[in-house]
């Protein structure tokens, strides 16, 4: 697909994959966190709503988030949210980022969002529709319908001659 042919993706699409994954991280990290708070319960007397299980919680989430996106992004070029809206974010030469420039794309969404996701807005107006997170990665974010890959021809039963 050369750049002239790619959708460039836009604020609202974005917008919806990045809700969808909100919504699985949070929904996965409270089962996690209950599952594990109920087995630390059973074994431990340590109360699960002291200052430090709150700290470490906030830690861990931060960490899970960080490595969801992360990764995701650098080994599909797409999170499940993306996937579910048909987007991709890919790099200059078409390919998903890599590890540094995910990374970089993360910081990017979290300064994007000071203040009041100004930075999102850039989505608006650039011609790429690059988000202040884009253009940090050197990244894009283009729709990316899906395709069916042609398969083996299924296979024909052949009966005895007879």
């Amino acid at each position: 697909m050369s750049a002239i042919e790619r959708r460039y993706a836009g604020i609202v699409s974005r917008t919806v994959a990045l809700a969808i994954d909100a919504v699985t991280l949070t929904i996965g990290f409270a089962v996690a966190s209950g599952v594990f708070g109920l087995i630390l319960s059973l074994f431990t007397a340590v109360e699960v709503s002291s200052p430090g299980a709150v700290v470490g919680a906030a830690v861990v989430w931060s960490v899970v988030v960080a490595g969801y996106f992360v990764l995701f992004w650098t080994l599909a070029g797409e999170t499940p949210g993306m996937r579910l809206m048909a987007l991709r974010v890919i790099d200059r030469a078409g390919d998903p980022p890599g590890f540094g420039q995910a990374l970089v794309r993360l910081a990017g969404m979290i300064l994007a969002a000071i203040p009041f996701f100004a930075g999102y807005l850039l989505i608006l107006v650039d011609d790429r529709r690059r988000g202040l997170q884009d253009m940090l990665a050197r990244t894009t974010v283009i729709y990316a319908p899906k395709t069916t890959v042609p398969g083996p021809a299924p296979a024909q039963r052949v009966s005895p001659a007879g």
